[in-house]
């Protein structure tokens, strides 16, 4: 019997075989098919019912949830251009327009009044207060704002603060739409953040542009060498839109914007100064016209680094050479030109931006303990902090 015949006798009980798999696979796929079935419309109920109530951290809008599956289904009801648009209603109205004008000498007409600059601003009272960039309104010989409605009226310069740019405005206006402050603090990464401001002038008044907050507690170092811990954000912030509202989803203001990183190869660095400042800084220069702040009398050189000490043979990589002021506290504790302050009250101090924040973090008449590194000794110096001189 040749291999062909031997195959060929065998092919009807194999054909009996697959016969009968072919049969369960078929009722097998019934099967399944109506279980599935059964389970998507389950599944669809549950939904159903989940839509009434939900606790899921991961939806952001009640009625929409899906709290009791085990997994998270997006949800199309959030809509983050309605969530901007309410932003831009509710909040828009609160900001205004300012102009700064300041006298030109012209050889054939004598003094003329121009603009100078223009910036945006938020009403933080229904009175009248206005909060701005004090950058907005440096130098000028008379200020204007504008509100939303077009009315616009003369404003008196309350206060200002070249240390957070910030500056106090005033107008004789009442019942304004007065803009609801948020707690700065409490911000994360990565949350919605809306900017609202007057780029370009009236032109562009109350322009809304849409990012995250992209980080925060920022150190940035202004041209006069002043240190600004701020919220960095890439919500278009264009010149003009200083002074404006940073806001996040819920129509509070969480930020003044302030400056923005314009130079080649930077793109989407804007930065605003956080709300909880704004707040503090708008209250002192209401109550005072300036924000007092304690000093201790010295003028910072430079900072201790790795080259520095190998060349100079110190005991030390860090620190901050100062030079005493003539009369001021450091030089009566006994301060001495270019010792290095290296501690205040036990804290190290490496650079001058943290001597300034640690300084500012007590009051005028407090008494503080400088350790100064002179002669590779370390010597504790016992300093009662005076009033800032602007």
């Amino acid at each position: 019997m040749s291999y062909y015949e031997e195959q060929y006798y065998e092919k009807p009980r194999r054909r009996g075989n697959w016969f009968f798999t072919f049969l369960l696979m078929l009722l097998s796929a019934i099967l399944g098919g109506i279980i599935a079935i059964n389970v998507a419309i389950s599944m669809d109920l549950l939904v159903k019912e989940s839509d009434v109530v939900s606790d899921n951290p991961l939806i952001g809008q009640e009625g929409n949830g899906t709290a009791n599956l085990p997994y998270y289904i997006p949800q199309p009801n959030l809509d983050t251009s309605t969530t901007v648009t309410a932003v831009a209603a509710k909040l828009s109205p609160s900001v205004v327009s300012i102009s700064n004008y300041g006298a030109y000498l012209d050889f054939f007409h004598g003094s003329q009044e121009v603009q100078q600059s223009s910036g945006s601003g938020v009403i933080i009272a229904e009175d009248g207060l206005i909060i701005t960039n004090n950058h907005v309104v440096s130098g000028a010989s008379r200020i204007t704002v504008s509100l939303a409605d077009g009315s616009q009226y003369e404003a008196e310069l309350l206060g200002k603060d070249s240390r957070t740019d910030l500056a106090l405005l005033k107008i004789e206006a009442n019942h304004l739409p007065a803009a609801t402050f948020g707690d700065s603090d409490t911000l994360q990464v990565g949350e919605i953040a809306i900017a609202i401001g007057n780029p370009g002038g009236e032109d562009f008044a109350r322009s809304v542009t849409q990012g995250v907050i992209s980080g925060l507690n920022r150190l940035l170092v202004n041209s006069e060498g002043l240190p600004f811990r701020l919220i960095q954000t890439d919500a278009a912030i264009n010149p003009g839109n200083s002074g404006g509202a940073l806001a996040n989803a819920k129509g509070e203001v969480i930020g003044i914007n302030t400056i923005k990183i314009s130079s080649s190869g930077y793109e989407g660095m804007g930065f605003a100064i956080p709300a909880n400042v704004v707040k503090e800084i708008a209250q002192t220069l209401q109550e005072n016209g300036k924000v007092i702040r304690p000093a201790l009398g010295v003028s910072m050189r430079g900072n201790v680094d790795a080259q520095i000490a190998s060349y100079n043979r110190l005991s030390l990589d860090y620190g901050v050479i100062v030079l005493p002021q003539t009369g001021g506290p450091a030089a009566k504790a006994g301060m001495k030109n270019n010792d290095i302050i290296i501690a205040v009250d036990g804290e190290k101090i490496a650079t001058s931006y943290e001597l300034q924040e640690k300084i500012f973090s007590y009051q005028v008449g407090d008494t503080v303990t400088v350790q100064v590194l002179r002669d590779n000794q370390k010597i504790d110096l016992q300093i009662t902090l005076a009033e800032l001189a602007e």
